[in-house]
């Protein structure tokens, strides 16, 4: 069977496909046009987010067998109409959901206790210590949506502490010693900490808005580390104006490329971009949650052992 590789990833992933008997491409630069026109020759495609695979893709792909995404989600890929073909999807949320629920809880954990602020001050000279006391996670009640991978990953990570963790999930029954499952409407009761785990679907994309924000009994934080198209930007702003969202931790935003390589489809940089750049409550990273050196080894181990399982 004959792979093609899209997107750069651990050497672990050539080695051990060509240790099982798969001939392997790379092809990191051409078009998506160019990949078209010669994409029919491969049994198997290897990607991150480097362009779409969408149903025009997939129909010149005519002796295709799988598509592995190195990463936790498909959004990148028809996935209905892959199925529909007969076209076997493998992703790897196991691969880096250890490294999003430590990042997770690291955004939290700097934004109680303002680590990211105090330590720009200190480095200028400032030394404010009652501006910068914080507040214990203990006693807080942390509410997840989503309770996948990534979510159960960030829950055990908080069984440390002396919290209260739920989750909410369009899924039933599936939550465990870590966490307890309950309705929105009681989670949105309880939460000080609201963090999301779910993947980009219809259902998912603007799911944070104005209504949804005021639907939290009480003021809340929010940690998002899975897409940035879940949240609406303004009706986050106007709820950190506003107090109603105490602070956030993003590693994701609404307005990155599709690729997740760039920020910005243009020159233009929103304003709601520029209040988030400067609020003192609010931490940013650049989709690197689940972007760590361990990480990296782990993703292109479990695409292997998926491929492994399947077709060898």
């Amino acid at each position: 069977m004959k792979i093609l590789h899209l997107d750069t990833n651990h050497s672990l992933l050539l080695d051990q496909l060509s240790f099982l008997g798969f001939s392997n491409d790379e092809d990191y630069t051409s078009s998506k046009a160019t990949i078209e026109e010669k994409i029919h020759l491969y049994d198997g495609i290897i990607i991150r987010s480097r362009f779409s695979l969408d149903a025009a893709f997939l129909d010149k792909a005519t002796n295709l067998k799988f598509i592995g995404r190195v990463g936790a989600g498909l959004e990148n890929i028809d996935c209905e109409y892959a199925t529909r073909k007969g076209i076997y999807l493998i992703a790897a949320p196991e691969g880096n959901r250890n490294a999003v629920g430590e990042h997770a809880l690291g955004m939290l954990l700097s934004l109680f206790n303002k680590l990211h602020a105090a330590n720009k001050e200190v480095k200028q000279g400032t030394w404010l210590r009652e501006e910068n006391r914080g507040i214990e996670l203990d006693g807080k009640t942390i509410g997840l949506i989503g309770y996948g991978n990534m979510g159960k990953a960030f829950a055990k990570k908080l069984q440390g502490f002396d919290v209260d963790v739920l989750c909410y999930d369009i899924k039933e029954n599936v939550g465990d010693q870590n966490c307890t499952q309950v309705s929105l409407h009681e989670l949105q009761e309880r939460a000080d900490v609201l963090s999301l785990h779910t993947p980009q679907t219809p259902l998912t994309i603007s799911m944070v808005d104005a209504p949804f924000i005021q639907e939290f009994k009480k003021p809340f934080w929010l940690i998002n580390t899975a897409r940035g198209k879940s949240v609406v930007t303004k009706d986050l702003v106007s709820a950190l104006k506003s107090g109603k969202i105490l602070g956030a931790g993003l590693d994701v935003l609404e307005y990155e490329k599709s690729s997740f390589e760039n920020l910005f489809s243009d020159s233009l940089m929103p304003d709601d971009f520029r209040y988030l750049m400067s609020a003192n409550n609010v931490l940013l990273t650049p989709h690197v949650a689940g972007w760590t050196t361990e990480s990296k080894e782990k993703l292109a181990q479990t695409i292997v052992d998926k491929i492994k399982e399947k077709f060898c």
